[in-house]
């Protein structure tokens, strides 16, 4: 009885250090993702696109060879 009693301890204390280590790596994993992964260089908008100059282009009333 003695030896099963010590044998389901251990296995305890396996599973808590088991548990223990992948929430470790959750949380490391969680603190370090966003900061490695943003590149401010892909979220700078440099102005407007070819879409929008299409929907707002502005005819001239003027001909080439007027001034």
């Amino acid at each position: 009885m003695g030896r099963s009693l010590l044998e389901f301890v251990a296995g305890i204390a396996l599973a808590g250090a088991r548990f223990r280590s992948a929430a470790q790596d959750v949380w490391a994993s969680i603190m370090a993702g966003p900061a490695e992964r943003y590149r401010p260089e892909a979220h700078y908008m440099r102005g407007p696109g070819p879409k929008w100059r299409a929907k707002h282009v502005q005819v001239s009333s003027r001909t080439p060879g007027q001034r």
